[in-house]
């Protein structure tokens, strides 16, 4: 999901962008590097993590252990595990003795003695506690949350994509890398609950006044979408074909509840027919109310509507449709494909994550009320993109991109699909690209290519300007000796996309280059051509007669 800080403010008047923000930098930190970067202290493959956490609602403390199983991919005698440096490490075990460590900025340097040979798997046991950073307004800042429901509840949440999972548990915080599973037990005070990913595996009554609740995730995970939802929840469910829906929310909410996540069965036909099954029918879907906004976490996913259309009562488009549908049901699950199943490698590629969930969006308001609405809703949220920067970050300090990479993605793949000029290559070509990626982590290349690869169009220059370039292409056309002229005006070298107009009612396809060349059919002037423009994202600019 992810917006920032200012979106919670920007929200009537429509202006997403980006949460948790962790660019918006032109110098990088040895910090950075450390955390964005695959040093040779990395050099493993993470197996399984088994999550041990204490929560303490009162004092906001936690404590607790993650074993990491991992399989070494060359030989490693000194391994990063990172967590937040205001965290203490209490104690680290490999091979059944402590280890000793040093500690730079957020990574814990472990010497691993002996070292661990290549292809060898091996594991350690990480005990950790501490008080977590408090998120001031989550989502827009990670951290946890420690919140009151109106009967006097403790209600805890964590959101922590950008700024880390390793501010509340330790791990290998990058992308690049997930365990293919993982185990999640969390005690709290036994009057509460605890919902975290996968599947439930029962609970254990401590002897302290606590309940461990144990959770398994049984497919690939992001480190970032592990995470406890701790409350006085009540439990219902339901069923789309073989796929179980498990709704988590507070007892007053229940009938709300029941009314609109009837919502979640439309959004899977959909998705099912649009993007494939859904990508993690083993490990069940959840909805789970949480006292921030929402978050995509895999098969527990978080939502903070308020059981409102829209965003939270709001239009993001400006056009009224996006009042017909909840909007975080709709963004938050379709992250489940893009995002949670197809993964980035660097966060600076967030964009097929963002851009394809926003897409997404237009695809659920297709699937129900048409291709033109769709095309309406993508026009509108282009007013949220500013033009400034460039869509994709610097790769290995873990630097992401604009906030554009929301809308303008979007509308991006919506030009695309138009170049296209084949829904039924179109539909096809994306179902294939979630399926021959699911559970793989990938870059911005390996989506260019694929989607290069079902045309004869060569697509790369329009990737080039819409995800390396701040501003859009300008077509431009002019009257000279009473003739039209078009081209376009673009950063890329040889920008050559098609685009359709009408000429007195008529679709054409002009093939512009950025060289001028004069319109074959009989124009009186630039103003009667009209070019569709919520096909294709573009500047369209008349120039003064010559």
């Amino acid at each position: 999901m992810r917006f920032s800080a200012l979106f919670f403010l920007m929200a009537l008047i429509a202006a997403p962008i980006q949460a948790q923000v962790v660019t918006s930098k032109s110098q990088f930190t040895e910090a950075d590097t450390l955390r964005g970067s695959l040093r040779p202290e990395r050099n493993y493959d993470v197996l399984k993590y088994n999550l041990q956490v204490k929560v303490v609602p009162e004092e906001k403390y936690i404590s607790g252990f993650n074993g990491i199983t991992f399989k070494a991919e060359d030989p490693l005698p000194v391994m990063q595990v990172d967590l937040f440096r205001n965290m203490d490490v209490d104690s680290i075990l490999f091979r059944g003795r402590k280890m000793k460590y040093d500690r730079r900025h957020d990574a814990v340097f472990i010497d691993l003695a002996p070292k661990v040979e290549k292809n060898e798997i091996d594991s350690i046991q990480f005990f950790y506690s501490g008080n977590p950073i408090v998120a001031k307004n989550a989502p827009w800042d990670g951290g946890f949350v420690f919140e009151k429901d109106q009967q006097g509840n403790s209600w805890i949440a964590v959101a922590v994509q950008g700024t880390g999972a390793s501010l509340w548990y330790p791990n290998k915080d990058h992308q690049s890398d997930e365990p293919e599973e993982a185990l999640i037990g969390i005690a709290v005070p036994n009057e509460l609950m605890n919902v975290s990913n996968g599947r439930f595996l029962g609970k254990e009554v401590l002897d302290n006044g606590y309940t461990r609740w144990n959770w398994k995730v049984n497919n690939p995970i992001n480190n970032y979408n592990i995470v406890l939802n701790i409350g006085n929840y009540v439990h219902f469910k339901d069923k789309f074909r073989h796929l179980d829906l498990d709704y988590y929310v507070l007892p007053y909410n229940l009938e709300k509840a029941k009314k609109q996540f009837e919502e979640v069965k439309f959004m899977m036909n959909c998705f099912y027919g649009k993007f494939g099954a859904y990508p993690f029918e083993e490990d069940g879907f959840k909805l789970v109310e949480t006292p921030y906004l929402g978050m995509e976490h895999q098969s527990a996913v978080a939502y903070g509507n308020e059981y409102k259309l829209g965003y939270l009562g709001n239009d993001l488009s400006g056009t009224g449709i996006g009042l017909k549908w909840d909007f975080i049901i709709i963004h938050e699950t379709g992250h489940e494909w893009f995002g949670n199943s197809i993964t980035a490698k660097d966060i600076a590629d967030m964009w097929i994550h963002e851009g394809f969930t926003s897409y997404s969006e237009a695809v659920y308001i297709e699937c129900r009320w048409g291709k033109e609405e769709a095309l309406e809703y993508l026009q509108g949220i282009r007013n949220n993109i500013g033009n400034t920067k460039k869509i994709i970050g610097t790769y290995g300090v873990n630097s992401e991109g604009s906030g554009d990479m929301y809308y303008k993605g979007a509308n991006l793949l919506n030009t695309i699909r138009s170049i296209y000029n084949d829904d039924e290559l179109w539909w096809k070509t994306l179902k294939d690209y979630t399926k021959s990626n699911r559970h793989k982590i990938i870059t911005t290349q390996t989506t260019e290519d694929f989607f290069n690869a079902a045309i004869d169009y060569d697509l790369q220059p329009v990737f080039d300007q819409y995800l390396r370039y701040a501003s859009i292409p300008e077509l431009q056309f002019k009257k000279e000796e009473g003739e039209i002229f078009y081209k376009w005006q673009a950063d890329v070298e040889g920008f050559n996309m098609p685009v359709d107009i009408l000429i007195k009612g008529k679709e054409t396809r002009i093939y512009p280059t950025q060289k001028w060349q004069k319109m074959e059919q009989q124009v009186n002037s630039p103003e009667e051509l009209q070019v569709k423009e919520k096909e294709f994202y573009i500047k369209r600019k008349n120039l003064k007669q010559v």
